[in-house]
């Protein structure tokens, strides 16, 4: 039995929670493989809502094993939080275990991450100033610190002592702020490292030795594809790898082990911070998809900019990713329309872009070329079976599929679990 991958194919916020939500039921396993606390899920189960932003979609099953992956850089303060609040919410976290190659956030990740996008000014990428980037940054610098270092203080200490050399004299002689001290992030960190005893495992090895027992493992990934940083709208981007070979990448695994790949796509496009959004509608039309949307990011509460569905976009990620399926979700906030609008292709200077433009110039200035649709204007949020939507509705989706060439095999017509249509 193979895994199944979950990606976004926009700039994230597609409703991925659902989907890991809706499918974990079939699941043994399910596994974030990359991103941090500056994304998040929002799952409704049964009227309550749960938030989630380090802690995998699976942890409200309790027979399913959670796993943060190798590939996730994790604030320890914030996943303890988070752990905390689920219990509240009588979550059982016993099942979450997270990779002792994790690379964890640091409190000079997050000064120096705010203090970064302040001094770029208008330049600024839009970051959630969580440290992420920064975080990664020493990563690829080789002077991280990762989730095993928590169990050896001397080790904690002497990787801490070697950074700081660095980060203070950036944060003295650039940004004019104080130097940040050793032993009182040693003695913070050395903290976090009681509460998360025993959850700190080999994660690769356990993921691998469900998938040789024909488990079923889910691999769920944090942002969307145009904010991957080698394939994504380049500055605007994260610092990891949202899309599919990322998964592979992030949670330890090899490629054959993969048999599914669903792309998550909303039926119209959001976007968080700063970057090009060619469908981007600041008008009325941009309201009501936010409005009827509620389009606020569930990590940072960022309003998210909104705009027409981009066809360009979700078949460069159908290509990717080489998604097997769609899963497009929110079709019902578009019942507010009278007339529907969706990307087809890009015009600059005189010249048609029927695919991804290759160069972010065009990109950036492209002017989106759209094809218009009939509304439908009525509730569609308790209808069950596709081909109970009305006939607008199942025009839309079939010409999505035509474009993106890619099934949309379920689709979601509300925030709740059982407001899901899957299509035969």
């Amino acid at each position: 039995m193979g895994g199944i991958i979950c990606v976004g194919t926009q700039w994230g916020d597609e409703g991925k929670g659902k989907v890991t939500d809706l499918l974990a039921d079939e699941m043994h396993m399910v596994v974030r493989y990359q991103g941090g606390n500056n994304a998040g899920h929002t799952v409704v189960v049964d009227g309550s809502v749960f938030k989630l932003h380090l802690i995998p979609s699976g942890i409200l099953y309790s027979h399913i094993t959670s796993v943060i992956g190798d590939g996730v850089v994790v604030d320890p303060s914030v996943l303890i939080k988070e752990i905390e609040g689920l219990n509240k919410q009588d979550v059982n976290t016993d099942n979450l275990v997270i990779s002792a190659n994790c690379h964890m956030i640091m409190p000079y990740h997050r000064e120096l991450d705010k203090l970064r996008e302040i001094k770029l000014g208008k330049y600024r990428i839009g970051t959630t100033g969580r440290g992420i980037g920064p975080a990664y940054g020493d990563k690829a610098a080789r002077i991280g610190i990762r989730t095993q270092d928590l169990f050896d203080k001397a080790i904690l200490s002497q990787k801490i002592e070697q950074a700081l050399i660095e980060k203070n004299e950036v944060l003295e002689k650039i940004y004019e702020q104080k130097p940040i001290t050793a032993k009182a992030i040693v003695e913070e960190y050395q903290g976090y490292a009681d509460k998360l005893k025993g959850k700190v495992v080999d994660t690769s090895k356990l993921i691998n030795n469900a998938l040789d027992k024909d488990k079923k493992v889910f691999f769920e990934g944090a942002q969307g594809t145009m904010l991957d940083l080698d394939h994504g709208t380049y500055p605007y981007v994260t610092s990891s790898s949202p899309v599919a070979g990322g998964a592979c990448a992030g949670a330890g695994v090899g490629p054959t082990r993969i048999e599914r790949v669903i792309g998550v796509t909303k039926a119209y496009t959001t976007r968080v911070g700063e970057g090009p959004l060619p469908t981007e509608q600041d008008n009325e039309i941009g309201d009501i998809l936010a409005e009827k949307g509620a389009e606020v990011g569930t990590t940072t509460g960022r309003n998210r900019r909104c705009g027409w569905f981009d066809a360009i976009v979700v078949k460069r990620s159908a290509q990717v990713n080489y998604l097997t399926d769609i899963f497009l979700t929110k079709l019902d906030v578009l019942s507010a329309f009278e007339k529907i609008r969706v990307a087809t292709s890009y015009k600059y200077l005189d010249v048609i872009y029927d695919d991804f433009p290759p160069n972010q110039t065009i990109f950036n200035k492209a002017e989106p070329i759209y094809e218009e649709f009939m509304g439908w204007k009525e509730d569609i949020s308790n209808i069950k079976n596709f081909e109970d939507l009305p006939k607008e509705a199942r025009e839309y989706v079939s010409r999505l599929e035509d474009l993106v060439k890619v099934p949309i095999t379920m689709l979601s017509v509300g925030p709740s679990r059982d407001q899901t249509i899957v299509r035969k």
